[in-house]
Order: C-alpha cells, then sequence, then structure tokens
C-alpha cells in the first residue's frame, strides 16, 4: 500500500503539506484584541490570502500536494455525527460562558450546516451575533464582546501536529488563544477518512509541546525547544513517547533564553539540507542541547528510563547525535542590525521542499542571497502581510508526507 503520511526529516522531498488559507477569523481582529489573540497588526486580509494562494501555487509547482485545514474540517463534521457533537462541545466549553449561554449556543451551533458550523467554530461568533439565551452573561457582556473567540493562528498549521514517521503527533498549544486549534487538529485525525487508522502520540490535554519546537533533525533525532510554549514537563512526555513508540533514539531538549521564552524553536533556525541549518547568528553560540535518551525501554512511556546529558553547545550535541562530523551553519546576515531584522521577519523560519531547496520570504533579501551562496535552492514568495502574526512558511505548513530521507543525496 502506498504510503500516504508520514515524516522522519525536516528535509525529505515534501509530497503532502497542510495548509490553512486565511479566512474570516483574520476580519475579526481589531486593535482593541490583536494583542490578546498574538497578531503584532491588523492584516490587509485580501493581500494575505493572495500571499497564501502564491505559497500554495509554489508548492504545487514542485508537485506537492495541498490539503486545507477547512475543508478537512468541514468534510470531518460531515462524515461523522460524533465529529460535529465534540466540535461543538470543546467550541463552548469556555468556564465564563455559564450554563444557560454554553446551552442556547449549543442548541444554536446544532441548527448550522456543516460550512456554517466550521465556520463559528474558526471566525468565533460574537455576542450580537446570536439571538435569544438571554441570561445574566450575555446581558452584562458587550455587544460585541466575542462568545466563542476567533482563531487567527490557525494560518500556522505547524504548531497544532507534527509528523513523526507514520504517527502522529498532536500537540498542546501553550497560550489561551490558541488551545482550542489543537483540539480541531485532533477532531480531523480522529475523524477524516483520509486518516482513519492513523496512530498518535501526544494530545491536546496533555503538557504543552508546540510544533514550531519540533526539529526532526535526522532519522532519529528531534530537538525540542524549551520555554514559554514548550515546558519541559512537556519536552519529558514528548520525549518518552517516541522512545516508546521506537520513532527516535535521541530527543534534544533546547533551552530557550528567557528574554526569547515566547518564540519557538525554528525562529531561530531551520534545516535547509541533511547537513546545513539557516540560524540567527546571535544564538548559535549561545544555545545549547541537552541530550535525552533511553537507559531501560518499556511500553509504557511512563516506566521508561531517561539519561539527560549535560549542556553542551546545540551544534555540537545535533551533529553528534546525527553521526555527522559538522552540522553546517547559514547565517541570516553578519550584520547584527540585518541579522536580528531579517530574524524578526522569519528569515530563519523556511520550508524545505527537498534537500537543498527552501522557501522563505522574498524580503530577507541577506539570508536569502547566503542561502543561495551556499547552494540552496531558494523558492521567494511574498508575505508583507501573511508575516503580521510572526510567522514564516515553515510555521504556515504542516508537512503530512514526505519521501524517507535515506532515498534521497
Amino acid at each position: 500500500m502506498t504510503q500516504t503520511s508520514g515524516a522522519d526529516s525536516e528535509v525529505g522531498r515534501l509530497r503532502t503539506v497542510l495548509l490553512h488559507r486565511p479566512g474570516a477569523e483574520l476580519q475579526r481582529l481589531t486593535p482593541r484584541n490583536n494583542d490578546s489573540l498574538l497578531f503584532d497588526g491588523i492584516p490587509w486580509v485580501s493581500r494575505a490570502q493572495e500571499e497564501h494562494d502564491a505559497f500554495a501555487s509554489a508548492l504545487r509547482e514542485r508537485d506537492v500536494e495541498v490539503l486545507y485545514l477547512m475543508d478537512l474540517l468541514t468534510e470531518s463534521i460531515d462524515a461523522s455525527a460524533s465529529a460535529r457533537e465534540q466540535a461543538i462541545r470543546h467550541a463552548t466549553a469556555s468556564l465564563r460562558l455559564g450554563d444557560t449561554l454554553r446551552g442556547h449556543l449549543q442548541t444554536w451551533m446544532h441548527k448550522l450546516d456543516t460550512t456554517g458550523l466550521a465556520g463559528a467554530i474558526t471566525a468565533g461568533v460574537r455576542n450580537d451575533e446570536v439571538r435569544g439565551g438571554f441570561g445574566l452573561v450575555t446581558s452584562l457582556l458587550d455587544p460585541h464582546d466575542f462568545v466563542i473567540d476567533p482563531l487567527p493562528n490557525l494560518l500556522f498549521t505547524r504548531d497544532s501536529s507534527v509528523w513523526l514517521r507514520d504517527r502522529v503527533a498532536v500537540t498542546s498549544l501553550a497560550m489561551p488563544a490558541r488551545a482550542r486549534e489543537t483540539q480541531l487538529t485532533e477532531l480531523i485525525y480522529t475523524f477524516h477518512p483520509r486518516f482513519e487508522g492513523t496512530a498518535r502520540v501526544h494530545g491536546w490535554e496533555r503538557e504543552h509541546v508546540e510544533g514550531g519546537d519540533v526539529l526532526l533533525l535526522a532519522p532519529g533525532v528531534i530537538a525540542v525547544g524549551a520555554g514559554e510554549r514548550t515546558t519541559p514537563a512537556g519536552v519529558e512526555w514528548f520525549a518518552r513517547q517516541v522512545f516508546a513508540e521506537g520513532i527516535a533514539h535521541t530527543v534534544l531538549a533546547v533551552p530557550i533564553a528567557q528574554e526569547r521564552a515566547t518564540m519557538h524553536l525554528d525562529t531561530v533556525c531551520t534545516m535547509v539540507d541533511v547537513d546545513a541549518m539557516v540560524m540567527y547568528p546571535k544564538v548559535a553560540d549561545s544555545l545549547r542541547a541537552h541530550a535525552i535518551t533511553c537507559v531501560e525501554p518499556h511500553e509504557d512511556p511512563a516506566r521508561l528510563q531517561l539519561s539527560v546529558a549535560q549542556g553542551e553547545p546545540f551544534l555540537v550535541a545535533a551533529a553528534k547525535a546525527m553521526g555527522i562530523d559538522t552540522l553546517r551553519q547559514i547565517y541570516t546576515g553578519l550584520d547584527p542590525v540585518t541579522a536580528e531584522r531579517e530574524q524578526w521577519d522569519d528569515g530563519n523560519n523556511t520550508l524545505a521542499i527537498a534537500p537543498r531547496v527552501a522557501v522563505a520570504y522574498e524580503r530577507n533579501v541577506e539570508t536569502n542571497q547566503r542561502l543561495i551562496d551556499a547552494g540552496i535552492d531558494v523558492v521567494a514568495i511574498k508575505g508583507s502581510e501573511l508575516g503580521s502574526g510572526r510567522g514564516g512558511p515553515r510555521c504556515m505548513s504542516c508537512p503530512v508526507l514526505r519521501d524517507p530521507l535515506a532515498h534521497h543525496p
């Protein structure tokens, strides 16, 4: 049977990717709520859609199958009454709703068609958009307050799931504004016919682990950033699971400095070849890693015995675990000001389509030139509006299927 999902690296030939085309959820952003919803500004939505369509087209031109999250969500809800029930229950679980408003919302949502329901749980519902249910909560809320919050960060599909060989890790997002995203991802992997029978690890109720912190450095070697988004407890439990499943022999726990704790690991480094990484030079010397290995295997992850090595430079630890002499570094500019500007504009956040082929934002001119000089084929895309949520091509994509790395030079 032809494999339809799975990945063992960051750079194996990309075959299938999950994206989310910006939609009505971005139109819900205002100067009043954009900070709490984790956006730096108010994006021009139609332009963001144009840029995203061009991104998807660039992938298709390289023979990558593009799946859209909203299509999978509506198809999942259509496929199963249990999926509809779960979607409504999760969307209305917030304690701030109260029983009266929650009951009214659930009744209203059950009457929506599939498209309307998918729109409500992703774009959110304002107090003035639901008639009736007049209890204390809705009476005291401003008409324009959201009773179900929008999910503008759905754009960043990398964070809510990570494929590990032939199974998928459903992650657990730390920020309250993003918690429901991974519930929708889990719903898709549970109920969509395409993913029937797919084995899963982790889950949205577990310790916090975010996909932007997970780098598949090589088959059997996984680096996981640890900071405010992915917690040390999350790294430990994630490591236990991948060892129990035989997915990896080494997990590198990479502490993220306090001043950058809200960043993901992939905002400072991403793989562009089997032995090459684009990296923010300011952290190259300070980033460290603790190699975690399994001392005594056990089918129960909680009963595994782990060995945690002393910290050493990240690039050194990574090369050792990968079984190579050196992990090549390609910096986002050597001038400190340029490097900082291009890191902020997601110059490090590239998406590898294959070894030595990577998608990057065109505005990071110096970083892209350094990639080209290092032999990387850069597929440059526009991102002036897509980047307003602080995420680049890697953040916006969840690889569902890559060729095993061993099939490539």
